[in-house]
């Protein structure tokens, strides 16, 4: 059972961290922001 608890602690930890790390990536840092335009073919519009 020790061991057990020893596995989830750690798994626990390693969860953590990463949601820790998820969410400070979605707060602190600012994607930036560009004007996208794609042409299409007109062989594609006339179907």
């Amino acid at each position: 059972m020790p061991s057990l608890l020893k596995f989830l602690t750690f798994v626990g930890v390693l969860v953590g961290i990463a949601f820790g790390t998820m969410f400070a990536l979605a707060e602190f840092i600012e994607p930036e922001q560009s004007e996208v335009t794609y042409k299409i073919p007109n062989r594609d519009m006339n179907q």
